[in-house]
């Protein structure tokens, strides 16, 4: 299971020393064994740069408050209340979260003046830095005893790791099936019908679980819904040209995919299927629109 962030304080200085372990490009981790308990240390690069580019914004918005206040009490006119600079301050520190705490705030004391002496405020260098050192970073906890070991099964962080990543596949595949594949809500009353739904719905996500494969192997940062919802754009549509004898010149075609839809189609080894050849129709065909689309 998946720990709190501050857990990882805690067990900083025993993990410091312990080897990293390379699961794939971008991912390690690090195994620490205490008290018949395992930990396993997660550092992901693409989620470190993600949770670093989200702190600095919370800290900008956090600054750019601060320097109104600033701003406020350097001109003092009206001037400014102490409760209203410290009802403003709360609310800063309530949208900054946890930033907040990275930034030393001095406030002025009841029976003092408010200036730029009694109010200031610095960034903490060293809680800022470690701050960002630890972006990306999780703890996972397992009880899970050596002398309990599955018999041939190596004694790594990399192996308890890929455990929890099950759990991860299977909270997806439900969430696949109730959003996506629209398992649910269930509108029948008859009980064939409700098994029917279920199945057709279970039949999509094994598709779905097909596809995730394919991706893994030529495509790991693609996920089965982004994939999906780039093909979709790929659109079947019918050409309705009229004749002078009155009949009517249908033509079936699909758009032709553009360069990420073709980049995906060769990764996954697929070509769309040859251009439908067209039909005459006969007879007058009453037509709201001149083309008519739909996904593939």
């Amino acid at each position: 299971m998946c720990t709190p962030k501050a857990l990882f304080k805690t067990l900083e200085k025993s993990l410091v020393d312990k080897p990293w372990q390379s699961v794939h490009e971008g991912m390690e981790v690090r195994l620490l064994e205490e008290e018949n308990e395992l930990y396993v240390q997660a550092r992901s690069r693409e989620r470190r740069m993600k949770e670093n580019a989200m702190r600095r914004r919370r800290l900008k918005k956090l600054g750019e408050g601060l320097h109104r206040l600033k701003r406020r009490i350097r001109k003092d006119k009206p001037r400014v209340k102490r409760d209203d600079l410290l009802e403003r301050l709360a609310v800063l520190k309530k949208e900054a979260g946890p930033v907040a705490a990275l930034v030393k705030i001095n406030k002025p004391a009841t029976d003092e003046p408010i200036n730029l002496t009694t109010f200031s405020y610095e960034l903490d260098q060293p809680a800022w830095q470690a701050a960002l050192e630890r972006d990306g970073s999780y703890i996972l906890r397992a009880f899970v005893p050596w002398k309990e070991w599955p018999a041939g099964m190596e004694k790594e962080a990399s192996v308890l790791w890929k455990w929890y990543m099950q759990l991860i596949h299977v909270e997806e595949s439900f969430k696949t099936l109730k959003s996506d594949l629209s398992l649910r809500p269930i509108h029948h009353q008859i009980e064939k019908r409700v098994e029917a739904h279920i199945l057709v719905a279970f039949l999509g996500y094994c598709l779905t679980a097909s596809l995730r494969m394919k991706l893994a192997r030529a495509a790991p940062g693609l996920s089965p819904r982004a994939v999906l919802q780039s093909l979709s754009a790929i659109q079947m549509m019918e050409v309705h040209i009229p004749t002078r004898d009155g009949r009517m010149l249908v033509m079936p075609r699909h758009t032709q995919p553009e360069v990420q839809q073709r980049m995906i189609l060769e990764k996954l080894n697929l070509e769309l299927p040859p251009q439908p050849p067209p039909s005459i129709r006969s007879g007058k065909v009453e037509l709201t629109r001149t083309t008519r689309g739909e996904n593939l």
